[in-house]
């Protein structure tokens, strides 16, 4: 078999002539083997697979076929021809094409054994096809030759442009770098086949950047070209650079990618103050570490390099003043470092100095990276309040000082020029007691009550001091003032004392341990005396010992104490301090006489009834307890009992009865009613005037029914008249109330036939009162004359 290299369409004269080309090019060749062709028979078919692997004479074999990528014709592309020695050219072969891209991307004539692509072929995308082919008889289908394998290699164009992958580029050089720093490596990519021609040998040139960067045409890699290269002066810097296929000759691809270059700084340039004199001002009362005024030093570099640092090198405020450096925006502070006195000092002169900490060695020669500045602070003058001195006190005074004596000078100025006039107070919260008094003009702290120690030991008074001219302006200093003792309190016992001796008691017993306590704090510490009372010195019962440790033993002198002859004995003790003057006082000792067993233990005594008998048992207490509550609620409840009985309404002649209150259950005004009349006025009704008084209390919200009254009602009596006027005081009043009220008034009028009927007077006589006479005063005393007529004895009124 051999292949053919023509074109099966002599129409594409461009195929055919490629065709040829690679003929040339190539060692393609088509070995044809001798010997007539002939079928296999079935035993050669049977044994064909099993010699596959061996060498063997076959009569038909190819390598691999070449054609171009990237054809873009309308016919389909011919790759090439396969042919056997035993096709005699009448169709009896059949041709068949396997493998990577049979029958999608090549097809084969099975007749001819034309090979021919029906796809556009791209070399980028795959370079190569494995592909298998076989000889068949068309009318039996057995194989006419063993299968063989072929490649058809796709023949690179130069189709693709060089490309950037990892465009664009940042990078950064530092400024004033020497030519040739490098600054970045950029690389371009070619898709084309770099073992075939000059289709992907890339060359790098430059097309934007120039004169201050260059880039290797082979490496790509970009250098700086210009020396002394300033970030102040230019600082950002867009570079194109440009890759160029075929060896860059004419009509080679290209691409181009951006690399933006800056120029990070170095500390080539000194601080520089743009002011050489500053000017400040600052108040006599600014605080400590308050804020006088900033400085600040100009470096046109940035970061690190830019980094300040400010000091205080001459000048007459170094110890008055101080200087910190903001890290944040790279100022001076200048700071108040101690109190400042307008009257002492009124202005101070300050040279400051600002540097760079962190230096480079090449470039020393661009320096000094330091400046200095003068600043010049002035101190004004404020009203300051007085001031103490000294700034504290502390006074020892003795409890038993006199009212009025001075025990502390107080003295405080004015630190202004003007030297105002003091006025001196005591500040009333830190001496509630005002204890203390302080002269306005002198500054005296005298003393105004007495004091005791024993009561309030220490006194942390406040004395103000304030100028005269300007009251604002108030100074102020503690005052601590410790009350001293003195023995001004006798000791006494330390509890109450009550001492039981048994009958049978021999002399000399111990009967009780006393002991004394004293207010007083001697410095030299307490000490007690014990003895009889000047009155019981010569006591036959008992006697004092005293322990010298502050406590005294009780004693009988003497045995037989009887209690039916005496059951209680008082004992007089007397007992003095050590302080000076020595003070002594008496106190009693309450001793009982108690019947005792032959042991000494207490059996009874005049105390015995207010102790319980030590055989009463809880539950017994208990109970007598129940039983007094019972008789309590059964008291309580006959009580109440005979409170609610109510009384008949019987009138007995011997009875002599006056007055009957009847209650009623409707409340008042209260102050408001009381407030719309006047009481005195009802003594004397004639002196009533028809005085309107706007009441403020509440708005009224009816009105008074006093209009609706029929004038018949109206009598000529002064009563009437002036409940009258008292109702058009109220019905003129706006604020009025709006509800009823009950007033009692002990004024019953004049020119009653009936006189007065009070029963006020009828004390002052002893005989039976008549009140019969009441039936002649007509009808309005009708009701009187049943009640207190005539009427049997035996009667009862209903």
């Amino acid at each position: 078999m051999w292949t053919s290299g023509r074109m099966s369409n002599a129409k594409n004269l461009f195929g055919l002539g490629v065709f040829l080309y690679f003929w040339g090019l190539m060692d393609l060749t088509t070995t044809v083997l001798s010997g007539s062709a002939r079928p296999l028979t079935e035993g050669q078919e049977d044994n064909l697979s099993d010699k596959l692997h061996q060498r063997m004479k076959r009569s038909w074999v190819w390598n691999q076929f070449f054609v171009l990528e990237e054809y873009t014709g309308t016919d389909p592309l011919y790759v090439g021809k396969l042919h056997s020695d035993m096709d005699r050219g009448d169709g009896s072969i059949k041709y068949i094409l396997s493998g990577e891209g049979a029958g999608i991307v090549f097809t084969i004539d099975d007749t001819t054994g034309d090979i021919h692509a029906i796809q556009r072929l791209d070399r980028e995308e795959r370079s190569q096809y494995t592909l298998r082919a076989q000889a068949l008889d068309r009318r039996t289908g057995r194989p006419m030759e063993p299968e063989s394998e072929f490649i058809i290699k796709i023949q690179d164009i130069n189709d693709n442009e060089p490309k950037f992958l990892d465009g664009p580029y940042v990078a950064s050089v530092p400024e004033m770098s020497p030519v040739g720093t490098s600054v970045i490596q950029v690389t371009a990519t070619d898709a084309d086949d770099p073992t075939y021609g000059n289709s992907a040998r890339v060359v790098y040139s430059i097309l934007q950047g120039q004169p201050y960067f260059s880039v290797d045409s082979r490496t790509g890699l970009i250098r700086t070209a210009l020396m002394n290269m300033d970030r102040e002066a230019k600082e950002y810097y867009e570079v194109i650079i440009q890759a160029k296929d075929m060896g860059g000759q004419l009509g080679g691809l290209a691409g181009t990618t951006t690399v933006n270059i800056s120029l990070s700084d170095v500390n080539d340039n000194p601080p520089r103050f743009p002011q050489k004199h500053y000017q400040m001002s600052v108040l006599e009362s600014a605080p400590i570490s308050s804020t006088v005024g900033r400085v600040v030093a100009k470096d046109l570099d940035e970061g690190i390099n830019a980094e300040m640092k400010y000091s205080l090198v001459d000048g007459d405020g170094l110890d008055v003043f101080d200087i910190n450096t903001d890290p944040n925006y790279q100022v001076g502070i200048i700071t108040v470092r101690k109190p400042l006195s307008f009257e002492s000092k009124k202005s101070y002169t300050l040279k400051v100095e600002g540097a760079n900490p962190h230096l480079e060695m090449r470039f020393l020669n661009l320096g000094p990276f330091r400046d200095t500045t003068t600043v010049h602070i002035s101190v004004e003058d404020v009203d300051e309040p007085p001031v103490f001195e000294p700034s504290i006190h502390f006074v020892e005074v003795p409890e038993d000082v006199e009212i009025g004596t001075t025990i502390q000078m107080i003295s405080a100025k004015d630190p202004d020029v003007t030297n105002n006039s003091i006025r001196y107070s005591i500040d009333r919260s830190s001496d509630p007691g005002r204890f203390f008094y302080v002269d306005i003009t002198s500054g005296a702290l005298m003393t105004a009550r007495p004091l005791d120690r024993e009561d309030i030991s220490w006194h942390n008074i406040t004395v103000l001091a304030m100028e005269l001219n300007n009251p604002s302006q108030v100074g102020s200093v503690s005052v601590t003032v410790k009350v001293l003792d003195v023995n001004d309190n006798a000791p006494e016992f330390a509890r109450f004392y009550e001492a039981f001796v048994c009958e049978n008691a021999k002399a000399g017993q111990l009967i009780q341990t006393v002991s004394a306590i004293d207010r007083d704090d001697p410095q030299e510490g307490q000490h007690f005396y014990y003895s009889l009372a000047p009155e019981a010195v010569n006591n036959p019962n008992f006697t004092v010992r005293d322990n010298q440790d502050n406590t005294a033993w009780i004693l009988t002198r003497r045995s037989g104490f009887r209690q039916n002859e005496q059951s209680t004995f008082y004992l007089p003790v007397l007992i003095s301090d050590n302080g000076r003057p020595v003070l002594s006082s008496t106190g009693t000792l309450t001793v009982h006489v108690c019947s005792c067993d032959e042991e000494g233990a207490v059996m009874s005594c005049n105390a015995e009834a207010y102790v319980l008998p030590v055989s009463l048992s809880r539950g017994a207490l208990i109970a007598i307890l129940a039983c007094i509550f019972v008789l309590l609620v059964l008291v309580l409840l006959i009580l109440s009992m005979r409170r609610q009985r109510k009384q008949p309404y019987i009138i007995d002649e011997e009875e002599n009865i006056h007055e009957n209150i009847v209650r009623y259950d409707d409340e008042g005004g209260g102050e408001e009613d009381t407030e719309a009349f006047d009481i005195a006025a009802m003594w004397n009704p004639r002196e009533a005037q028809l005085v309107v008084k706007n009441r403020q209390d509440m708005l009224p919200e009816i009105e008074s029914l006093s209009r609706y009254v029929p004038q018949a009602c109206v009598m000529d009596n002064n009563v009437h008249n002036y409940v009258l006027a008292k109702l058009y005081e109220a019905d003129m009043d706006l604020w009025a109330p709006p509800f009823d009220s009950l007033q009692t008034y002990m004024f019953e009028g004049n020119g009653s036939v009936a006189e007065s009927l009070s029963s006020l007077q009828s004390v002052t006589t002893d005989s039976d009162q008549s009140y019969d006479y009441l039936t002649d005063w007509g009808p309005r005393f009708k009701k009187l004359a049943e009640m207190y007529g005539a009427t049997d004895s035996s009667g009862v009124l209903w």
